[in-house]
């Protein structure tokens, strides 16, 4: 177990891992020609396990019902996003990413993917499975903290 100095230590690591976060959403979303939010929306329409519709997208991304609304229209007026109507509610609409924004996304982030698998290649396989589990259990005290 940590003792408090390495608690410390490892808090102000994560967080500036979440200021590299910001500052790499930042940068993808100028080599993309999105604004942040854009890059934010398409990151949970992506990574979402299950559908979302535009009002969900406004809950995760803390944007009103209005402004999600002009978010997916923007998004889909530039080809990043599709509309499709839910097969159980057609009053209901799914967002998905169209093939295009996928592709775009993957060809922005190949660089910064490359190193990040360069720094992977250094971990002994044994602390793998230590990483993982510290990096999930952040994520899982951010998405607590988040109320989701």
């Amino acid at each position: 177990m940590a003792d408090k100095e390495a608690a410390r230590e490892i808090s102000l690591a994560v967080r500036r891992l979440l200021q590299a976060g910001r500052g790499m959403q930042a940068a993808l979303a100028r080599k993309l020609s999105l604004r942040v939010t854009d890059v934010q929306a398409l990151d949970q329409v992506v990574s979402s396990p299950e559908p979302l519709g535009p009002g969900e997208l406004g809950n995760r991304l803390g944007i009103t019902s209005a402004s999600a609304t002009v978010l997916v229209d923007r998004l889909a007026a530039a080809g990043h996003l599709a509309r499709h109507a839910d097969p159980a509610d057609r009053r209901r609409v799914h967002l998905e990413a169209t093939g295009h924004a996928r592709e775009d996304v993957r060809n922005a982030l190949g660089p910064l993917l490359g190193e990040i698998e360069t720094i992977t290649d250094r971990l002994e396989p044994e602390h793998v499975p230590v990483v993982l589990s510290f990096l999930d259990d952040v994520a899982a005290a951010m998405r607590n903290y988040d109320g989701r």
